[in-house]
This record gives C-alpha cells, sequence and structure tokens, in this order.
C-alpha cells in the first residue's frame, strides 16, 4: 500500500494543500530571479514570458480621450521617467498647480525602441526603457486634467535600420553599410515605403490605447554627420522636399479618417528659412498636414550673429518673439491658422545657465508673438517648479 493510499482524508488535504503551496512558491522564485530581458508584456500590460507562459490578463482601463486644450502648456517626458512610477510621479507633483496642462511622452524613442506592444504593431522591439503600465498611467493622467502627447522618433532608427538594413540611408564609403551620423545612429531612408506603414501603425495603436495626440519628431533627411557620405533611394524628378511632404500627406491621410490629432516637429530655424536646409523641411510644406506644427525654437540652437546677437541663447525673449513673429507671418500667408503653431521653448542649460527668468521670457516672447501654446524640452527632465 502507498503512502498516499495510508493518508486519511484530512491528511490527503493538508498534502494537497503543502503541494499547491510549493508549486506557488517556485513560480514566484522563478519569475523573481528572470532577468527582466526575458519578460515582455502584452497589449492589456499583463506580463508575458518569452516562453509563453502568461500571468493572468488585466484589462486595460476604458479609454476617455481628452480635448485638445485651447493653450496647450506642456512638458517632455522621456521613457524612462515614464516608465518609472515614482521618478514621473515627482515630475506630476512637481507640476501640480503649476498650470502645465500637457505631457509629451516618448514611445519610440531615438534608439529606435519602442515602450509598449501597441496592439497592431510589428516590428524590432529594442532594449531601451519600457512603460509597462502605459494604459493606466495615461488614464491617470486624464485623471488629472492633463493632455497625453505621444512623440515618435521618426526616420532617426538604428533598431529597424539594423533589422533592414536596405531600408537605411547608404554609406557611400562603405557600400552594403548604412550610413550613421556623429553619434554613430542610423537612419531609415524618407524614400521607404514600407516604413511609412510602419510608422502609421504605431500612431494608430498609440491611439488606441489612449493617447490624445501623435507627435511626429525627425521627420525629416539627416544633418548631423558626414553629409557628404550619405546615399538616398531618391525617385527620378524629385526633391527632399517633395519627399517629406508626400510623407506629410500620407500620414494625413492614414490618420485623419480616424479623428487622430496629430503634430509635427520641426527644426526652429523653418521659421526663418524659406529653403529646406537640405532636411526637406518647409514651413509652408508641413502646414496643410498636420493639426499642430512645433518648431524646435532653442535660442541656443541659433548660430552666433543670428538677428545680429553674438550668443543667441543669451536673447531668450528676443528670439523666440522674433522667430515666432516670422512664423505667424508665413502661417498666415499661407492660408493657414496660427492656432496650429505650438514652438518648444528651452528649458535646458546651453549657450548659458538657463534660469526660470529665461523660461519666463521664452513664454512672454511666445504670447507677444500672439501665440498661447509653447511646450518645454529638457532631455533630463528636470524641470524647476519656479520656471513652470
Amino acid at each position: 500500500m502507498s503512502l498516499w493510499q495510508e493518508l486519511n482524508t484530512a491528511g490527503r488535504a493538508v498534502a494537497i494543500g503543502l503541494l499547491a503551496g510549493i508549486a506557488v512558491l517556485i513560480s514566484s522564485l522563478v519569475l523573481y530571479i528572470l532577468p527582466s530581458s526575458h519578460i515582455a508584456y502584452s497589449d492589456q500590460g499583463a506580463a508575458v514570458l518569452e516562453t509563453g507562459a502568461f500571468t493572468a490578463p488585466s484589462p486595460r482601463p476604458p479609454v476617455i480621450r481628452k480635448k485638445t486644450p485651447e493653450a496647450v502648456k506642456g512638458i517632455y517626458m522621456t521613457a524612462c521617467i515614464a516608465g518609472t512610477p515614482s521618478l514621473r510621479g515627482r515630475i506630476l507633483e512637481t507640476i501640480k498647480g503649476t498650470g502645465i496642462n500637457s505631457i509629451v511622452i516618448d514611445i519610440k524613442d531615438y534608439t529606435g525602441t519602442l515602450v509598449y506592444d501597441f496592439p497592431g504593431v510589428r516590428g524590432p522591439r529594442g532594449r531601451g526603457c519600457r512603460i509597462v503600465d502605459l494604459p493606466s498611467f495615461i488614464a491617470d493622467l486624464h485623471k488629472k486634467d492633463i493632455y497625453a502627447i505621444a512623440r515618435v522618433t521618426v526616420f532617426q532608427d538604428p533598431l529597424y535600420a539594423d533589422a533592414h538594413p536596405a531600408l537605411a540611408v547608404q554609406s557611400a564609403a562603405n557600400p552594403g553599410k548604412p550610413w550613421v551620423d556623429r553619434n554613430g545612429l542610423a537612419y531609415i531612408d524618407p524614400n521607404s515605403r514600407d516604413f511609412w506603414d510602419y510608422i502609421t501603425s504605431i500612431a494608430k495603436g498609440a491611439y488606441e490605447i489612449g493617447f490624445d495626440e501623435i507627435n511626429f519628431d525627425y521627420i525629416r533627411f539627416p544633418s548631423d554627420g558626414d553629409t557628404e557620405d550619405m546615399m538616398f533611394n531618391m525617385p527620378s524628378g524629385l526633391s527632399r522636399v517633395d519627399v517629406m511632404t508626400e510623407f506629410f500627406g500620407y500620414l494625413d491621410s492614414e490618420l485623419r479618417p480616424s479623428g487622430i490629432v496629430t503634430s509635427a516637429d520641426i527644426f526652429g530655424q523653418t521659421t526663418v528659412n524659406r529653403d529646406d536646409m537640405g532636411i526637406g523641411q518647409v514651413l509652408e510644406s508641413v502646414l496643410p498636414y498636420f493639426d499642430y506644427v512645433a518648431p524646435m525654437n532653442y535660442p541656443s540652437h541659433y548660430i552666433s550673429g543670428f538677428m545680429g546677437y553674438d550668443n543667441p541663447a543669451s536673447k531668450p525673449y528676443e528670439i523666440i518673439k522674433g522667430t515666432m513673429v516670422t512664423a505667424v507671418e508665413r502661417t498666415l500667408a499661407a492660408s493657414s491658422s496660427i492656432d496650429k503653431l505650438r514652438p518648444w521653448l528651452q528649458a535646458f542649460d546651453m549657450g548659458a545657465d538657463y534660469t526660470p527668468e529665461m523660461v519666463h521670457a521664452q513664454v512672454r516672447g511666445v504670447h507677444d508673438a500672439g501665440l498661447d501654446s509653447w511646450m518645454l524640452w529638457d532631455a533630463a527632465n528636470r524641470y524647476k517648479r519656479e520656471a513652470l
């Protein structure tokens, strides 16, 4: 007779309980000791082991989108900060009661990493920061009356270039190899139509989980590095402006029917330059295809002598007002609404120590140019409450 047969009913119940407890303990230990790189996340945010084992799925919160504020006053948040509850909590506490009503969050960063498994998206995941509870975070922002904007870094994408080298900008000096910028980052050739589909799928997936707006950055030809070494699959007879304009039109045709609000980040210099500066961006060619256009008007990014100033970074009010007055004039001349203009402002130290007063000076420059909306950029996310 076996030991199991010898046990009475009560004894068997105790044994079953002990075995169940041991099983739960072993499962917990396995999950604990596995490295985080072995854990993915489902569309609902539930952990999914690469081996195929699933935790109990948790449903996404219902999507209740916010209307775009009449005057957007926003800040930028990296995926690493947004993916760490304690760090993002500090920023939310910092902006509380300041009038900041919008946050721009990386969902596809400069490495090409997607921060979340967006529904309908197929592509390389990357090893950058992830935001595993992204739908819940968006819902929490909405409860705090904060407008949620998803930022997509478009053609700068070393991850996708590594997975699809034939679609990357090519190096003339190294045939068959992607061109890289001065930071060693590869770009996708803006003529790569398959990549356009990938970008729109990300935008649609981000909108589906609750984002209010999709913001597109690096929507241009590369500019930083040995530009003489770049080779593109350029269709005959088309200029870089033509290619980018076709891309803008494609985004609009794919996203507008779904009611997706879009915005475009463009070089600050586009507010004053009439040429495309070799990157394919001209203000008038961007305006028709996006709900909002965000010139990156950081005073530190203008060269010495711009508007007559030796160090434009030290003249935040003058640079912002001067460039945005020109942008307003050109927007009106193009029969477009100036409400589309929403400049990025400098909240980081470069060219000068950017004090709260210098941030305030830029905001005054925006208002004195006849505009209401603006966003603050600091890649380190070290925002000072006094500046807000």
